[in-house]
Protein backbone atom coordinates (compact mmCIF):
# COMPACT_ATOMS: atom_id res chain seq x y z
CA UNK A 1 0.00 0.00 0.00
CA UNK A 2 1.20 3.50 -0.84
CA UNK A 3 0.05 6.66 0.93
CA UNK A 4 1.01 10.06 -0.48
CA UNK A 5 0.76 13.23 1.60
CA UNK A 6 0.65 16.41 -0.49
CA UNK A 7 1.84 19.36 1.57
CA UNK A 8 4.75 19.28 4.01
CA UNK A 9 3.55 21.77 6.57
CA UNK A 10 2.51 21.03 10.13
CA UNK A 11 -0.47 18.91 9.04
CA UNK A 12 1.56 16.87 6.57
CA UNK A 13 4.40 16.34 9.02
CA UNK A 14 1.97 15.32 11.75
CA UNK A 15 0.17 12.87 9.45
CA UNK A 16 3.28 10.92 8.47
CA UNK A 17 4.40 10.88 12.11
CA UNK A 18 1.06 9.48 13.26
CA UNK A 19 1.06 6.85 10.52
CA UNK A 20 4.47 5.56 11.57
CA UNK A 21 3.69 5.82 15.29
CA UNK A 22 0.52 3.78 14.77
CA UNK A 23 2.39 1.02 12.95
CA UNK A 24 1.71 1.73 9.28
CA UNK A 25 4.68 0.19 7.48
CA UNK A 26 3.72 0.67 3.84
CA UNK A 27 5.21 3.11 1.39
CA UNK A 28 4.84 6.69 2.59
CA UNK A 29 5.65 9.74 0.44
CA UNK A 30 5.61 13.33 1.74
CA UNK A 31 5.80 16.08 -0.89
CA UNK A 32 6.26 19.77 -0.05
CA UNK A 33 7.03 22.89 -2.06
CA UNK A 34 9.19 24.52 0.63
CA UNK A 35 12.86 23.60 1.09
CA UNK A 36 12.43 23.07 4.84
CA UNK A 37 11.14 20.00 6.64
CA UNK A 38 7.67 20.44 8.16
CA UNK A 39 7.44 23.16 10.81
CA UNK A 40 4.90 24.98 12.95
CA UNK A 41 3.92 28.46 11.80
CA UNK A 42 2.80 30.16 15.05
CA UNK A 43 6.42 30.85 16.13
CA UNK A 44 6.88 32.89 12.95
CA UNK A 45 4.73 35.64 14.48
CA UNK A 46 5.58 34.86 18.10
CA UNK A 47 8.75 33.43 19.68
CA UNK A 48 10.88 33.14 16.54
CA UNK A 49 9.95 36.59 15.26
CA UNK A 50 10.67 38.05 18.69
CA UNK A 51 14.10 36.41 18.67
CA UNK A 52 13.31 34.32 21.75
CA UNK A 53 13.18 30.85 20.16
CA UNK A 54 15.40 29.14 17.56
CA UNK A 55 13.72 27.89 14.40
CA UNK A 56 14.71 24.34 15.33
CA UNK A 57 12.09 24.48 18.07
CA UNK A 58 9.41 24.93 15.41
CA UNK A 59 10.33 21.82 13.40
CA UNK A 60 8.05 18.79 13.63
CA UNK A 61 11.24 16.69 13.39
CA UNK A 62 14.82 17.21 12.30
CA UNK A 63 15.15 16.31 8.63
CA UNK A 64 16.97 13.06 9.32
CA UNK A 65 13.88 11.67 11.09
CA UNK A 66 12.10 11.17 7.77
CA UNK A 67 14.80 8.95 6.32
CA UNK A 68 15.17 7.09 9.61
CA UNK A 69 11.44 6.30 9.53
CA UNK A 70 11.35 5.36 5.86
CA UNK A 71 9.39 8.42 4.79
CA UNK A 72 10.16 9.40 1.20
CA UNK A 73 10.35 13.14 1.87
CA UNK A 74 10.52 15.32 -1.22
CA UNK A 75 11.10 19.01 -0.37
CA UNK A 76 11.16 21.81 -2.94
CA UNK A 77 8.70 19.79 -5.02
CA UNK A 78 5.29 20.90 -6.21
CA UNK A 79 2.48 18.52 -7.12
CA UNK A 80 1.17 19.79 -10.43
CA UNK A 81 -1.44 17.14 -11.18
CA UNK A 82 -3.83 14.81 -9.39
CA UNK A 83 -5.85 12.11 -11.14
CA UNK A 84 -8.14 10.46 -8.58
CA UNK A 85 -9.56 7.99 -11.10
CA UNK A 86 -6.10 6.66 -11.96
CA UNK A 87 -4.80 7.12 -8.39
CA UNK A 88 -1.82 9.11 -9.62
CA UNK A 89 -0.11 12.41 -8.92
CA UNK A 90 2.42 14.31 -10.98
CA UNK A 91 5.25 15.93 -9.02
CA UNK A 92 8.65 17.14 -10.08
CA UNK A 93 8.13 15.70 -13.53
CA UNK A 94 7.44 12.23 -12.13
CA UNK A 95 4.19 10.27 -11.99
CA UNK A 96 3.50 8.51 -8.70
CA UNK A 97 0.76 6.01 -7.92
CA UNK A 98 -1.07 5.84 -4.60
CA UNK A 99 -3.72 3.84 -2.79
CA UNK A 100 -4.70 6.64 -0.42
CA UNK A 101 -3.84 10.34 -0.55
CA UNK A 102 -3.97 13.23 1.91
CA UNK A 103 -4.23 16.84 0.78
CA UNK A 104 -2.62 19.24 3.26
CA UNK A 105 -1.75 22.08 0.91
CA UNK A 106 -2.42 24.91 3.37
CA UNK A 107 -3.15 28.48 2.37
CA UNK A 108 -1.63 31.60 0.85
CA UNK A 109 -1.81 35.15 2.25
CA UNK A 110 -4.23 37.40 0.43
CA UNK A 111 -2.41 40.18 -1.38
CA UNK A 112 -3.21 43.89 -1.05
CA UNK A 113 -2.98 45.55 -4.42
CA UNK A 114 -2.65 49.10 -3.11
CA UNK A 115 0.43 48.13 -1.10
CA UNK A 116 1.97 46.36 -4.06
CA UNK A 117 1.48 49.46 -6.23
CA UNK A 118 2.57 52.08 -3.67
CA UNK A 119 6.27 51.40 -4.11
CA UNK A 120 6.89 50.91 -0.37
CA UNK A 121 8.52 47.60 0.61
CA UNK A 122 5.68 45.20 1.38
CA UNK A 123 5.80 41.97 3.37
CA UNK A 124 3.48 39.09 4.18
CA UNK A 125 3.98 36.43 6.83
CA UNK A 126 3.66 32.76 5.97
CA UNK A 127 7.13 31.22 5.75
CA UNK A 128 10.41 31.16 7.67
CA UNK A 129 11.89 33.49 5.07
CA UNK A 130 9.02 35.95 5.60
CA UNK A 131 9.65 35.98 9.35
CA UNK A 132 13.39 36.46 8.80
CA UNK A 133 12.67 39.49 6.64
CA UNK A 134 10.50 41.05 9.33
CA UNK A 135 13.12 40.47 12.02
CA UNK A 136 15.66 42.40 9.97
CA UNK A 137 13.20 45.22 9.27
CA UNK A 138 12.06 45.59 12.88
CA UNK A 139 14.70 48.02 14.06
CA UNK A 140 14.26 50.78 16.63
CA UNK A 141 12.62 53.82 15.06
CA UNK A 142 11.48 52.07 11.89
CA UNK A 143 8.07 53.18 10.67
CA UNK A 144 5.88 50.11 10.16
CA UNK A 145 2.36 50.14 8.72
CA UNK A 146 0.28 47.03 9.37
CA UNK A 147 -2.79 46.51 7.19
CA UNK A 148 -5.30 44.29 8.96
CA UNK A 149 -5.90 43.86 12.70
CA UNK A 150 -6.44 40.11 12.73
CA UNK A 151 -4.34 37.59 14.63
CA UNK A 152 -1.28 37.87 12.38
CA UNK A 153 -1.50 41.64 12.12
CA UNK A 154 -1.73 42.14 15.88
CA UNK A 155 1.00 39.63 16.73
CA UNK A 156 3.31 41.27 14.20
CA UNK A 157 2.40 44.65 15.68
CA UNK A 158 3.34 43.47 19.18
CA UNK A 159 6.68 42.17 17.90
CA UNK A 160 7.42 45.41 16.06
CA UNK A 161 6.62 47.51 19.13
CA UNK A 162 8.83 45.25 21.20
CA UNK A 163 11.67 46.05 18.80
CA UNK A 164 11.08 49.79 19.20
CA UNK A 165 9.30 50.44 15.91
CA UNK A 166 6.66 53.09 15.35
CA UNK A 167 3.57 51.14 14.30
CA UNK A 168 0.36 52.27 12.66
CA UNK A 169 -2.38 49.67 12.16
CA UNK A 170 -5.25 50.12 9.71
CA UNK A 171 -8.41 48.06 10.10
CA UNK A 172 -11.68 48.68 8.27
CA UNK A 173 -13.77 47.12 11.04
CA UNK A 174 -14.71 49.19 14.08
CA UNK A 175 -12.63 46.94 16.39
CA UNK A 176 -9.83 44.45 15.88
CA UNK A 177 -10.93 40.79 15.84
CA UNK A 178 -14.56 41.82 16.21
CA UNK A 179 -15.73 39.19 13.73
CA UNK A 180 -14.34 36.44 15.97
CA UNK A 181 -14.62 37.84 19.47
CA UNK A 182 -17.52 40.27 19.24
CA UNK A 183 -17.32 43.86 20.50
CA UNK A 184 -17.25 42.95 24.18
CA UNK A 185 -13.85 41.22 24.05
CA UNK A 186 -12.48 42.86 20.90
CA UNK A 187 -12.31 46.16 22.79
CA UNK A 188 -9.71 44.60 25.11
CA UNK A 189 -7.32 44.14 22.20
CA UNK A 190 -7.87 47.69 20.95
CA UNK A 191 -7.12 49.05 24.41
CA UNK A 192 -4.10 46.77 24.80
CA UNK A 193 -2.37 47.95 21.63
CA UNK A 194 -3.11 51.60 22.25
CA UNK A 195 -1.67 51.22 25.75
CA UNK A 196 1.53 49.99 24.09
CA UNK A 197 1.79 53.04 21.85
CA UNK A 198 0.24 51.69 18.67
CA UNK A 199 -1.51 54.17 16.38
CA UNK A 200 -4.60 52.03 15.87
CA UNK A 201 -6.87 53.43 13.15
CA UNK A 202 -10.16 51.57 13.19
CA UNK A 203 -12.98 51.91 10.69
CA UNK A 204 -10.42 53.57 8.46
CA UNK A 205 -9.38 52.53 4.95
CA UNK A 206 -5.67 52.85 4.23
CA UNK A 207 -4.52 55.20 1.45
CA UNK A 208 -1.48 55.29 -0.79
CA UNK A 209 -0.19 58.30 1.17
CA UNK A 210 -0.38 56.30 4.40
CA UNK A 211 1.70 53.53 2.84
CA UNK A 212 4.24 55.89 1.28
CA UNK A 213 5.22 57.20 4.70
CA UNK A 214 6.26 53.75 5.94
CA UNK A 215 9.61 51.98 5.87
CA UNK A 216 7.74 48.68 5.56
CA UNK A 217 4.13 47.67 5.03
CA UNK A 218 3.04 44.36 6.55
CA UNK A 219 -0.18 42.96 5.10
CA UNK A 220 -2.33 40.66 7.22
CA UNK A 221 -5.75 40.54 5.61
CA UNK A 222 -6.35 36.81 5.75
CA UNK A 223 -5.45 33.81 3.65
CA UNK A 224 -6.94 31.85 0.76
CA UNK A 225 -7.00 28.04 0.92
CA UNK A 226 -4.80 26.37 -1.70
CA UNK A 227 -7.52 24.40 -3.47
CA UNK A 228 -6.32 24.63 -7.07
CA UNK A 229 -5.05 21.04 -7.16
CA UNK A 230 -8.32 19.71 -5.74
CA UNK A 231 -10.37 21.79 -8.18
CA UNK A 232 -8.51 20.61 -11.27
CA UNK A 233 -8.83 17.04 -10.01
CA UNK A 234 -12.61 17.40 -9.93
CA UNK A 235 -13.03 17.23 -6.16
CA UNK A 236 -15.88 19.18 -4.61
CA UNK A 237 -14.69 22.63 -3.50
CA UNK A 238 -16.59 25.45 -1.80
CA UNK A 239 -14.59 27.74 0.52
CA UNK A 240 -12.09 24.94 0.82
CA UNK A 241 -12.19 21.27 -0.07
CA UNK A 242 -15.46 19.74 1.11
CA UNK A 243 -14.85 16.83 3.48
CA UNK A 244 -17.20 14.66 5.50
CA UNK A 245 -17.06 13.98 9.23
CA UNK A 246 -14.16 11.56 8.66
CA UNK A 247 -12.25 14.14 6.56
CA UNK A 248 -12.84 12.32 3.26
CA UNK A 249 -13.25 14.39 0.13
CA UNK A 250 -15.76 13.61 -2.61
CA UNK A 251 -13.32 10.87 -3.65
CA UNK A 252 -13.24 8.13 -0.98
CA UNK A 253 -9.50 7.56 -1.34
CA UNK A 254 -8.56 11.23 -0.93
CA UNK A 255 -8.68 13.06 2.41
CA UNK A 256 -8.04 16.73 3.20
CA UNK A 257 -7.02 18.49 6.43
CA UNK A 258 -5.95 21.84 7.84
CA UNK A 259 -6.54 25.20 6.22
CA UNK A 260 -8.13 23.71 3.10
CA UNK A 261 -10.62 21.38 4.80
CA UNK A 262 -14.23 22.60 4.86
CA UNK A 263 -15.34 20.02 7.40
CA UNK A 264 -18.82 18.68 8.08
CA UNK A 265 -18.37 18.89 11.85
CA UNK A 266 -20.47 16.25 13.63
CA UNK A 267 -20.55 18.08 16.97
CA UNK A 268 -21.28 21.57 15.67
CA UNK A 269 -23.80 20.24 13.14
CA UNK A 270 -22.52 22.50 10.37
CA UNK A 271 -19.55 23.01 8.10
CA UNK A 272 -16.53 24.85 9.42
CA UNK A 273 -13.09 25.63 8.02
CA UNK A 274 -10.47 26.43 10.67
CA UNK A 275 -7.09 28.01 9.92
CA UNK A 276 -5.35 27.32 13.22
CA UNK A 277 -2.48 25.32 14.65
CA UNK A 278 -4.35 22.73 16.70
CA UNK A 279 -6.74 21.90 13.88
CA UNK A 280 -3.80 21.14 11.58
CA UNK A 281 -2.38 18.74 14.17
CA UNK A 282 -5.54 17.00 15.33
CA UNK A 283 -7.19 16.66 11.92
CA UNK A 284 -3.94 15.20 10.58
CA UNK A 285 -3.95 12.56 13.31
CA UNK A 286 -7.54 11.55 12.61
CA UNK A 287 -6.93 11.48 8.86
CA UNK A 288 -3.84 9.30 9.40
CA UNK A 289 -5.93 6.76 11.28
CA UNK A 290 -8.52 6.74 8.51
CA UNK A 291 -5.93 6.50 5.75
CA UNK A 292 -4.69 3.36 7.49
CA UNK A 293 -8.15 1.81 7.61
CA UNK A 294 -10.07 3.35 10.52
CA UNK A 295 -13.37 5.23 10.24
CA UNK A 296 -13.06 7.91 12.90
CA UNK A 297 -15.05 11.16 12.83
CA UNK A 298 -13.16 14.33 13.67
CA UNK A 299 -15.07 15.83 16.60
CA UNK A 300 -12.59 18.17 18.29
CA UNK A 301 -13.83 21.73 18.77
CA UNK A 302 -11.95 24.63 17.16
CA UNK A 303 -9.14 26.06 19.30
CA UNK A 304 -6.72 28.91 18.85
CA UNK A 305 -4.31 30.94 20.94
CA UNK A 306 -2.40 34.18 20.75
CA UNK A 307 0.48 35.90 22.51
CA UNK A 308 0.64 39.71 22.36
CA UNK A 309 2.93 41.66 24.71
CA UNK A 310 2.25 40.11 28.15
CA UNK A 311 -1.18 38.84 27.13
CA UNK A 312 -1.69 35.15 26.47
CA UNK A 313 -5.08 33.85 25.37
CA UNK A 314 -6.73 30.51 24.56
CA UNK A 315 -10.13 30.20 22.87
CA UNK A 316 -12.25 27.07 22.40
CA UNK A 317 -15.53 26.54 20.57
CA UNK A 318 -17.36 28.29 17.77
CA UNK A 319 -20.11 30.88 17.68
CA UNK A 320 -22.49 29.77 14.94
CA UNK A 321 -24.19 31.82 12.25
CA UNK A 322 -27.04 32.60 14.67
CA UNK A 323 -24.62 34.47 16.93
CA UNK A 324 -24.84 34.62 20.72
CA UNK A 325 -27.13 36.13 23.32
CA UNK A 326 -24.55 37.43 25.75
CA UNK A 327 -20.95 37.16 26.96
CA UNK A 328 -20.44 36.26 30.62
CA UNK A 329 -17.12 37.53 31.99
CA UNK A 330 -15.42 36.27 35.14
CA UNK A 331 -12.81 38.86 36.10
CA UNK A 332 -11.89 42.40 35.11
CA UNK A 333 -11.43 43.06 31.38
CA UNK A 334 -9.46 46.24 31.95
CA UNK A 335 -6.97 44.51 34.25
CA UNK A 336 -5.20 42.75 31.37
CA UNK A 337 -4.42 46.14 29.83
CA UNK A 338 -3.26 47.91 32.98
CA UNK A 339 -1.61 45.32 35.20
CA UNK A 340 -1.35 41.94 33.43
CA UNK A 341 -4.53 40.68 35.07
CA UNK A 342 -6.71 37.81 33.88
CA UNK A 343 -10.28 36.94 33.02
CA UNK A 344 -12.47 34.23 31.53
CA UNK A 345 -15.27 34.83 29.02
CA UNK A 346 -18.14 32.59 27.95
CA UNK A 347 -20.29 33.12 24.84
CA UNK A 348 -23.81 31.94 25.59
CA UNK A 349 -26.60 31.04 23.15
CA UNK A 350 -30.00 29.88 24.44
CA UNK A 351 -28.46 29.40 27.88
CA UNK A 352 -25.67 27.12 26.62
CA UNK A 353 -21.98 27.95 26.31
CA UNK A 354 -20.90 27.77 22.65
CA UNK A 355 -17.41 29.27 23.02
CA UNK A 356 -15.08 30.31 25.82
CA UNK A 357 -11.68 31.86 26.38
CA UNK A 358 -9.26 32.80 29.08
CA UNK A 359 -6.68 35.54 29.16
CA UNK A 360 -3.59 35.01 31.34
CA UNK A 361 -5.36 32.29 33.35
CA UNK A 362 -3.54 29.11 32.41
CA UNK A 363 -5.27 27.05 35.08
CA UNK A 364 -8.46 27.61 33.08
CA UNK A 365 -7.41 25.79 29.91
CA UNK A 366 -9.44 22.67 30.66
CA UNK A 367 -12.16 24.63 32.43
CA UNK A 368 -13.06 26.58 29.33
CA UNK A 369 -12.90 23.48 27.11
CA UNK A 370 -15.18 21.53 29.44
CA UNK A 371 -17.64 24.43 29.63
CA UNK A 372 -18.68 24.09 25.96
CA UNK A 373 -22.17 22.65 25.69
CA UNK A 374 -22.99 23.19 29.36
CA UNK A 375 -25.68 25.42 30.80
CA UNK A 376 -24.51 28.76 32.13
Amino acid sequence: MTIIVVGAGLAGGTAVTELRDRGYDGRLILIGSESHPPYERPPLSKGYLLGNDPIEDALVHEERWYAEHDVDFRPSTTVTGLDPAAHRVTAGGETLGYDKLLLATGSTPRTFRLAEEAGTPTAYLRTIEDSDRLKVAFAAGAKIVVVGAGWIGLEVTAAARGAGCEVTVFEQAELPLVGVLGPEIAQVFADLHRAHGVDLRLGTPVTADDLAAADLVVVGIGVAPNTELAETAGLQVDDGVLVDAQLRTSDPDVYAVGDIANHDHPTLGRRVRVEHWETAIEQAKTAAHNLAGAAEPYERLPYFFTDQYDLGMEYVGSVGPDGYDRVDVDGDLSSVVTDQGSFRAFWVKDGTVVAALHVNDWDASEVIRESIGTRR
